[in-house]
């Protein structure tokens, strides 16, 4: 089996709300909506000063039937072409 990134339409203010989408050997394969989770996160100083950190995604839910064997590699392929991000669009 081959695995490749397809595409990703994320953008801000909900980047990790896109849709995700691989190419397993000859055939499109769609992930459920918000299946990215942001390892960044968002948090405020005392003077509600927004303080944004950017860190690794993760794939929270895999489509039905998707190969166990995939799934980190999936994710490593995610890391290689998706922005890392928390853009702070679900504060």
């Amino acid at each position: 089996m081959k695995l490749e990134f397809y595409s990703y339409d994320g953008e801000y203010p909900n980047l990790c709300s896109g849709k995700l989408k691989f190419k397993l050997d000859d055939k499109i394969i769609t992930f459920p909506d918000s299946c990215l989770q942001s390892g960044g996160s968002v948090s405020f100083t005392d003077d509600w000063d927004e303080i944004v950190t950017r860190g690794e995604w993760t794939i929270g839910l895999f489509p039905t039937n998707f190969p166990e064997e995939l799934e980190i590699l999936a994710t490593d392929l995610v890391n290689q072409n998706v922005e890392y991000g928390c853009c702070g669009g679900c504060v």
